[in-house]
Order: structure tokens, then C-alpha cells, then sequence
């Protein structure tokens, strides 16, 4: 794994591609990341009209702010992702206080669940961030299992892996999953240190 200190060339040469103004480098960027982008925004928010306009605005945000990522901190995807959990998270917290004040419901129990809520949309953010972020044979392996309901054994068969390696890829897979529940705060984003 590369060192925090050192990110990887790619994501160095996109932050300067993007600070001169390159067009070619948001497209670029756009292909890479727009699907996990509004895939975080549909698991936070529950509706693909408000994914749509959050990934417009994370895009927006990276083509007129690119000296807001600090390769120091951790990878240029890390960094996108985290910037999309917090502007679904803001829209999320914006759309249900305002559904919550026209209903005339402005009480704590209201206030409560809203929180619930969006603690429960992020961890499921997180969750599906860790899976497509996770390398290959462990998402594979977690795929058989859970998709398919295969078990060790079968998995390692499928994989071409022994029965050890197939455990070995279930359990690491399964302990990064847990980590979905471990957000410092409601609002913490994925992975990026801090809260949004």
C-alpha cells in the first residue's frame, strides 16, 4: 500500500491536469468516478433525480476547487467519495428539516429519527464505498458468498483457491465490511479522516 505521504502518480497529475483547467482531465475524472459518486449519492439520499444533481455538484465542486484535495491525506477516489457522502449527507439533513417543518413535526422525536436516518444512510455509504474499494479476490470471494450463497468450500472452488485462501478472503472481507459501522460521528465521511 502506498504511503500516505506519497499518493499514487495518477492522482498527483489529475490535481495538477485539473488546477491548470484541463477539460480532458474532469472528463477523465468524470469516467472513473461518476459511477461510485452517484451510487453513494443514491444509497445516502434514495432517489435518482437528488443522486443526479449530487453528482453534478461533487463534479462542480472538484473542476472549481481542486486545490481542496490534498494528496497528503489519502487517494484522489478517497477524497471524491468523502466529498459525496457530505453533500448527500447536507441534502439529506436540508430535504427531511424542511419535510419535518412543513409537517409541523419539529419535535425531538422527529429530530431523533432524522439522525437515525442519516446515520443509517451512512453506513450504508461507507459499506458499499469499502466493497467497490476492496481489492478484487476479497469482493469476489463476498460476492460468491453472499450473492450466490456459496459457501468456503464452493467459493474456493469457484475461485480456483483452496479452502483456507477462500476463508482467509471471507474473514479479511468481512472485517473491512465491519468497519462501516466505526464513523467517528453521524456525519463522518468514508474513510477521509474527520467529520463532514
Amino acid at each position: 500500500m502506498a504511503k500516505r505521504d506519497a499518493p499514487p502518480r495518477w492522482d498527483r497529475k489529475m490535481q495538477q491536469r485539473l488546477a491548470r483547467g484541463e477539460a480532458a482531465a474532469l472528463g477523465e475524472l468524470y469516467d472513473r468516478f461518476a459511477s461510485l459518486v452517484h451510487g453513494l449519492a443514491h444509497r445516502v439520499l434514495g432517489d435518482e433525480r437528488a443522486a443526479d444533481g449530487i453528482t453534478r455538484e461533487v463534479f462542480a465542486h472538484v473542476w472549481e476547487h481542486p486545490d481542496s484535495y490534498d494528496p497528503k491525506q489519502g487517494p484522489l477516489r478517497t477524497w471524491v467519495a468523502a466529498l459525496t457522502h457530505r453533500l448527500a449527507v447536507q441534502r439529506l439533513r436540508a430535504t427531511e428539516t424542511a419535510a419535518l417543518a412543513e409537517a409541523r413535526h419539529g419535535s425531538a422525536e422527529a429530530a431523533e429519527e432524522l439522525e437515525l436516518r442519516v446515520r443509517h444512510a451512512s453506513v450504508a455509504a461507507r459499506a458499499d464505498y469499502i466493497v467497490q474499494a476492496m481489492p478484487a479476490p476479497l469482493r469476489a470471494a463476498l460476492e460468491l458468498a453472499y450473492f450466490q450463497r456459496r459457501d468456503y468450500r464452493q467459493t474456493a472452488v469457484d475461485l480456483g483457491v483452496t479452502e483456507d485462501e477462500a476463508r482467509r478472503r471471507l474473514r479479511l472481507g468481512l472485517q473491512l465490511l465491519s468497519t462501516a459501522h466505526d464513523a467517528a460521528s453521524p456525519g463522518a465521511p468514508p474513510g477521509y479522516g474527520g467529520a463532514a
